[in-house]
């Protein structure tokens, strides 16, 4: 009975849902409605999200894909008004360009008790250059305010049918019913895949009717939470409930069938036998001559290595452009030093094997392209270098400047890439950091009777702390770097500051400063108050959400190592000092250590925040959410100190 009352509500829901849906149908009530009904944060909802997949055959015996989407979005808060305005990228750089227009675009509002539509005039829509082979088109939707309905459709044609857009059934706002219909002829068998929490319903039929023989599928759902972002998540798009298409096989009547990209190992097969990638591997004349300079007189691995690497980092310019293929040959970016992802990390691996080195190329997807979850030509957009090490890889990526040993982009750090060998062979690989980052903070510092106080600070930056550092803070001046600091850590004043190692990439970053801050010691009475982490102090706790759906990422494990030692000032005594505290994630995977001592008109604490993994699964944010919970607890502890 219950099952039956189940399904029966869900067709209830279905029903009225898709009855809201219907484009031109906006009334009275719902305009007037000013909050969303299950979720009153929400900004904006989409009210109806429906899309039709199909495929034609054109005169000339090609296939197009067109896919027409239709949107009903209301709008209830004045930070929803951002969902008045829409962009469709498409694809130009092939020999024929996808192609993107709208229609059916307007926006309903409440007047006098009247529904009043306004229609997108032609200065509202527009077409934008992305790059050489990327156009957007957008629409601003006109008269939008808080309680407006807006409508549009939009039609997408492209000649490529090997992957069509991937289909999102969430949104960062909730989304109240989503019906999308996809007709595949029946020459074609594509892999599909439905990721992210929220389960999808489908239903498929043979359509015998059809002169393509199409089998017609039907994703819908109702009611879709808005996907909440939250802290240290890789890619939000990589947790939302999607759909993804991948062409798997070609099957032609009277014709071999056309296996396409099956397996991991038929995808790596595909890509590395393009000329435009492992054809590229098999130049090597173009750097000979320089090769035999930067070499010579070398005897050992990490010598070549280091050597080469280097050349190329300081040689190559990179264009900004990413992908895994060499987009003007290795040999012309070489004399040009400029190049694509794919020009510089080849032209890497063929000077490292060149130099007798065990080098690979390593295909990887960035973390804004999300996560590859099945085997796919389209799951990478980005190539790196590995040399080969016993049972271990060397990993190496020189379009950065700031990059060494293993220390790649922090974007390329999304979980697994794939290593391919030169007889065609391919392993997943690790892309995660195994060594911890280390930022080690020694402060001195004297509290004067007023409260103030003054002092030095050296912090040490090791491995991607390092990195980030070059990264983020290289190229600013002095003086906007220390402006930086002190908006950072309120109050405080620096001086004398120095810094070394910021362009040699083998030792740590080493800055000092001398500092002066008048707000961190609270006076009342006769009795200071202040935390011996004064402002460096974690103030909240960044896991705040009760339940948690998604991995936890800190991108790579890192330890803060804090070194304190504190003079009181003269007349004054110890009163009180803050417990030692250590507390252990489970597995040693993460922890917190805090000591604290005084010997005299000195105070000296030491303490460890360590993360040990650079992912934890969402079944472990509750004991993260603690950890955390109590840090914050333990380092905001005062210590009392009193007139003697």
């Amino acid at each position: 009975m219950k099952i039956i009352l189940t399904a029966f509500a869900l067709v209830i829901n279905l029903s009225l849902a898709a009855q809201n849906s219907q484009l031109g149908k906006v009334t009275v009530e719902q305009l007037k409605e000013k909050i969303h009904p299950l979720d009153s944060t929400a900004p904006a909802s989409i009210m109806a999200k429906k899309g039709v997949t199909r495929f034609y055959l054109d005169n000339d015996g090609s296939w197009s894909v067109e896919t027409i989407v239709d949107f009903k979005i209301k709008i209830y808060k004045k930070n929803g008004l951002q969902y008045a305005n829409y962009t469709v990228p498409y694809y130009t750089g092939g020999k024929v360009s996808e192609t993107v227009s709208f229609s059916n675009t307007y926006t309903y509002n409440l007047v006098d008790g009247k529904v009043v539509k306004t229609k997108l005039k032609s200065e509202g829509e527009f077409v934008e250059k992305v790059n050489e082979n990327w156009k957007q088109r957008k629409i601003t939707m006109p008269a939008v305010r808080e309680g407006s309905i807006i409508e549009f459709s939009y039609r997408h044609v492209t000649p490529h049918i090997t992957k069509f857009k991937d289909w999102y059934f969430q949104k960062e706002i909730p989304v109240d019913f989503v019906k999308y219909e996809v007709y595949i002829p029946k020459y074609f068998e594509y892999r599909t895949v439905i990721a992210g929490f929220e389960e999808i319903n489908l239903e498929s039929e043979q359509l015998t009717s059809s002169s393509l023989g199409e089998v017609k599928h039907v994703y819908s759902k109702v009611n879709i939470p808005a996907l909440k972002d939250e802290s240290y998540v890789n890619n939000l798009d990589n947790y939302t409930s999607i759909l993804k298409f991948e062409l798997a096989s070609i099957r032609y009547p009277g014709k071999t069938p056309e296996n396409i990209a099956l397996d991991w190992e038929g995808v790596v097969k595909t890509i590395y036998d393009d000329d435009d990638f492992g054809g590229q591997l098999k130049k090597s004349n173009y750097f000979e001559e320089d090769l035999k300079k930067i070499t010579a007189g070398l005897l050992t691995r990490d010598e070549k290595i280091t050597a080469v690497f280097n050349f190329v980092k300081s040689k190559m310019a990179f264009n900004g452009k990413r992908g895994f293929y060499a987009e003007n040959g290795v040999k012309k970016a070489y004399s040009q030093s400029s190049g694509n992802v794919g020009d510089i990390n080849l032209i890497l691996v063929a000077m490292l094997r060149a130099a007798e080195l065990e080098a690979n190329p390593v295909l990887i997807s960035t973390r804004d392209n999300g996560i590859s979850l099945f085997p796919s030509r389209t799951a990478y957009n980005y190539v790196i270098a590995a040399v080969e090490i016993e049972d271990d890889l060397i990993l190496l990526d020189a379009t950065n400047k700031n990059t060494t040993f293993n220390i790649i982009p922090t974007d390329g750090l999304n979980w697994y890439g794939r290593v391919i060998r030169k007889e065609g062979s391919s392993a997943e690989v690790n892309l995660m950091p195994k060594v911890v980052s280390k930022d080690v903070i020694s402060f001195f510092a004297a509290i004067n009777p007023d409260g103030s106080i003054a002092g030095k600070i050296r912090e040490q930056y090791f491995d991607y702390n390092a990195f980030l550092f070059r990264e983020n803070h290289g190229a600013l001046t002095e003086n906007a770097y220390l402006e930086k600091m002190e908006k950072k850590y309120e109050g405080i004043e620096l001086s004398d500051y120095s810094v070394e190692n910021k362009s040699n990439l083998e030792k740590p970053i080493m800055e000092t400063y001398n500092f002066t801050h008048n707000s961190a010691v609270e006076i009342i009475g006769d009795k200071m108050y202040f935390s011996p982490f004064f402002f460096f102090a974690q103030s909240a706790n960044p896991f705040r959400q009760e339940k948690r759906e998604y991995p936890v990422d800190f991108i790579f494990p890192m330890q803060d190592k804090f070194i304190m030692n504190i003079k009181i000032p003269e007349g004054y005594v110890v009163e009180s000092l803050p417990k030692s505290v250590i507390i252990q994630f489970r597995d040693d995977l993460a922890g917190f250590k805090m000591n604290i001592s005084a010997n005299g008109n000195q105070i000296q604490m030491t303490a460890n925040r360590d993360i040990n993994t650079s992912i934890f699964p969402a079944s472990y944010y509750e004991d993260l959410k603690l950890l955390f919970t109590e840090l914050v607890k333990a380092e905001n502890q005062k210590i009392i100190l009193k007139k003697a």
